[in-house]
């Protein structure tokens, strides 16, 4: 029986010569037998379920860790308010202005933005005939000497880039020394604590 087997199994590895007629058409392409003669899949390796458990609950501990002590925010020390500012003793009073004084505040107000709006239309009439006389002026220009419109009209490649500076939210101050640059570095530093594997 074992000499059976043993040529059934030299039989089934010798190289066949295939003809035309033992092809299968699939799908119309012809297949060859020999591709339906592979080797079977390998058997999974037996992993040992304690040990399989053992790295399952390893891995279990070590998320309950991590969840435990999550990493330390770094603060943002502009948005923390000083203890010694929340002190209550320290907040002013708010100040009740009498009836007289709140009414004058209000009626200055009033006066300031009118004069502010008033001053604004001026401004915007005067811009609008200053840009009404160059374009009165151009128009002159063009019918008296077009080559001088077109060098009036032409582009100034020296406006830009345009810098300026000021206005500024105080007057500069006269023979004024800037500091040498030496300062005291108060940065903190934080560390985040990783965990050892």
């Amino acid at each position: 029986m074992a000499a059976a087997a043993l040529g059934a199994a030299r039989r089934a590895l010798r190289p066949r010569r295939v003809s035309a007629r033992s092809r299968h058409h699939r799908g119309g392409r012809a297949v060859s037998a020999l591709c339906f003669r592979a080797e079977p899949l390998r058997k999974k390796k037996k992993v040992d379920p304690r040990k399989d458990q053992a790295v399952k609950e390893r891995l279990k501990k070590r998320i309950r860790r991590l969840e435990k002590a999550t990493q330390e925010l770094i603060p943002i020390e502009d948005f923390i308010t000083p203890v010694k500012l929340l002190n209550q003793a320290r907040q002013r009073p708010p100040v009740e202005l009498p009836s007289e004084e709140s009414e004058r505040r209000a009626l200055l107000l009033k006066k300031w933005s009118l004069y502010k709006q008033r001053e604004h239309e001026l401004e915007r009439a005067a811009i609008a005939s200053l840009l009404e006389a160059q374009r009165e002026a151009l128009r002159e220009l063009e019918l008296t000497a077009p080559e001088l419109h077109a060098e009036a009209t032409k582009r100034d490649p020296s406006l830009f880039p345009f810098e300026r500076q000021g206005p500024d939210y105080t007057p500069p101050i006269a023979n004024y020394q800037p500091p040498e640059g030496r300062y005291q570095d108060i940065t903190k530093v934080y560390t985040q604590v990783e965990f050892k594997r």
